[in-house]
This record gives C-alpha cells, structure tokens and sequence, in this order.
C-alpha cells in the first residue's frame, strides 16, 4: 500500500517543477516551500512514534526524496538529508530528543558530519570549536548535527556527531556553486561551545547497533544500519535528477526539430531511441537495486535477524553504483540534446549541472567502496568505511 505521505509529495511536483529555477536563483528553498513539504508529513517519516512520528520503512522516504528531486533538484536533496536526521537524534540518548523535541516536534536539524572541527572533553561534556563547510538546508534549521574527534589530553579518542543549538553557532553564508545551488549549503561556525555528553553520540557505538536511543526506539527502523541509511540518503536525489533529466529530455527530443539534419525530427532519429532505451534502463537498474537491498535489510530487521556484512557491503557497492549510474543515464542524454538544451533556465542543464554536484560528495566516492567491497570478498583485511 502507497504510504499517504508519498500521495501528498506527489500533489506538490507541479508547483515544485515551475518553481525550480527561482529555487536556484534564490540559493535556498523558501520559507513556504518547506513548510509545503512540512505539512505532507514528510519530516515525520523517521522521526519516532513516541515524538508523533511514522518509524515508517526507509523506502518511504527515498521514495519521496526520488519524486521531489525529479521535480527541484535541491529540494529532493535537502528534503533528503534533513528528513533523514531525525533517523539519527532517535538513535542519541533521550534526553537529547527531549531537548530537541520536547517543546516542538517539527523542529529540524542540518548537518556537516565531515571532521572540520573537535571536541574536548571536559566534565559533563565537550568543549566544540570549528568550522563546518557544506550544512544543506541550514537556514531551515533549528539544531545542526557537527562531526568531530573526541580530544583528551591533545589526542584523539573517539569520532562522532555533536548536537548544537541553533543559538550555538552563526551561519556563514559561503555557498556560491554551480551545482545544487538551491540547497544553502552554508558553513556552520561554533567557537568553543559546551557540548553536554548526552548530545554527543559516537560512529563506533552506531556502527555496533548500540546506540541508546535504539533502546528506547524499539521501532525496526532503529535497528538498521547507519552505513545503509547515510549514504542511501545522498544516492537517492541523485536518481530523482536522472529520472527529472529523463522526463525533460523525452519531452525536448519529442518537439525538437533538427536543423542541420534538413529538418529531421529528433524523435525519428534511431540514434536518440537508443539513448534513451540505454538511459532509461540505468536508471531503472539504479533505483531497483537502492530499493532492493533495502528491502532486503528491512525483511531481516522486521524478523529479529542480524543483517549480514555480505548484504550491508553489497548495499553500500549498490548505492555508490545507483549515483555512477545515474549520472552516466544523465551525461548519455545531454550529450544528445543539441544546443538549445544549454539555455539557462531549461531544466535539463540545470539536472546536469545539480547531479555532477552531487557525485562529488565523499558518500559517491565509488572507487573507495568498490575496493572496500572487494576487500571484504577476498577476505582482505581492509578497513571498512560507513557500511
């Protein structure tokens, strides 16, 4: 059955695909934008039931974000990230969540989970200074999630996420791109703010299935892994851009008149048909596998099962594997779609330019996971990264 939020997404596409050039042009998604999104449910999806929340299966989600980025790039990747980061403050102790939600549970949270910053332990918590580039959605936002070492006596002991009000850090406003320029991927600031130990939640404990929060969340989908979730998360959009960039240039070839070919119609064109059967199975392939595995993780999670390391490495191959392909279906099709298709404004330049934005995040570096899965096939003994 159609999760009732998927419906309501559906209703907000139209507007959203006449509105994604102003989304660009204005560098973030308006304040009515996200509360459209607001008001579908969409940020309650893996926010947990206690806190008025869905615990819904992931695949509502990422079925969501792909519709919403077939539309408005940077709406789908910001919906994206910021919808899954209620997934994991209900994996950090419950106090945190009741700081973060106990007067307001629509509040929402950015993030910037690279190590541009640290930690130092001091009593009762951590003493956080850095300076964190790249937070989508940050201007939405309410808290922010900030990833950093752990530093006692100047070494570091722990890797892991900070949770930081949003009276606790200024936003410098350095996102000038060409690429997912509507997201507002600003840089988040902190200068020595104090951090208490329960809004701090280590990769290790996460990794190990023993977060606390996952104690009190005994819904399945807080017993997923965080290596499948994450990056899933920022392979989704991509797909939802190749799909947008698909429907644009279907629609463009169908009226395209070929003038240097004597006025051949591009849909006549056997040439075009083959990049788009060729395009089109890519992406198919890309979301099934997304779609597959988690689906597959889920069915294991909902009978009590561990999730095999076989599946968690295939997932991750899968999902770098989903972005390279959906780029390439992309690249494939802009390639043949003449110069018309190179005039600001048109969508199909804009898919272009926002999914190679994209692939550069450190989650799409698919030459890493690739030889992370091999590693793990021939019983090497390397060092495993997110799964």
């Amino acid at each position: 059955m159609t999760h009732e939020v998927v419906e309501k997404v559906k209703a907000l596409l139209p507007d959203l695909r006449e509105r994604a050039q102003e989304v660009e042009d204005q560098g973030q998604i308006s304040d009515a934008g996200i509360k459209a999104l607001q008001d579908t449910g969409f940020f309650k999806l893996m926010q947990p039931t206690q806190w008025g929340g869905y615990a819904a299966e992931p695949v509502v989600l990422y079925d969501c974000v792909r519709l919403l980025a077939s539309a408005c790039s940077s709406t789908g990747w910001v919906a994206s990230i910021v919808g899954v980061h209620n997934w994991h403050l209900a994996l950090f102790d419950q106090q945190a969540q009741q700081d973060v939600w106990g007067e307001d549970t629509e509040v929402r949270i950015s993030s910037s989970y690279a190590p541009m910053g640290s930690g130092t332990k001091v009593e009762g918590g951590y003493l956080v200074k850095g300076s964190w580039a790249f937070s989508s959605g940050s201007a939405h936002a309410d808290w922010a999630f900030v990833g950093g070492l752990v530093m006692i006596d100047g070494n570091p002991a722990d890797f892991g996420t900070f949770l930081i009000p949003r009276a606790d850090y200024t936003i410098d406003e350095t996102w000038n791109v060409i690429g997912l320029a509507g997201t507002g991927s600003n840089t988040l600031v902190v200068q020595d703010v104090f951090v208490p130990e329960h809004r701090f939640l280590s990769f290790l404990v996460m990794n190990e299935f023993a977060a606390p929060g996952a104690k009190v969340n005994t819904e399945p989908l807080y017993r997923m892994p965080w290596g499948t979730i994450m990056p899933t998360t920022i392979s989704a959009p991509v797909v939802g851009m190749a799909q947008g960039a698909y429907a644009a240039f279907v629609e463009h070839q169908g009226k395209r008149v070929r003038a240097a070919f004597l006025g051949e119609n591009a849909k006549d064109d056997p040439f075009i048909k083959v990049r788009v059967a060729e395009a089109a199975s890519e992406i198919d392939a890309a979301w099934r596998q997304l779609v597959g595995n988690l689906r597959d993780e889920w069915e294991l999670v909902l009978a009590g099962a561990e999730i095999p390391m076989d599946l968690r490495m295939a997932a991750r191959r899968d999902q770098v594997r989903a972005t390279q392909r959906s780029v390439g279906a992309i690249d494939q099709l802009f390639a043949a779609s003449g110069a018309t298709a190179l005039v600001k404004g048109t969508p199909l330049q804009r898919f272009w330019r926002d999914a190679h934005a994209a692939r550069v995040h450190a989650t799409n570096d698919a030459e890493r996971a690739y030889v992370m899965f091999g590693d793990h096939t021939f019983g090497l003994p390397g060092v495993p990264g997110m799964v």
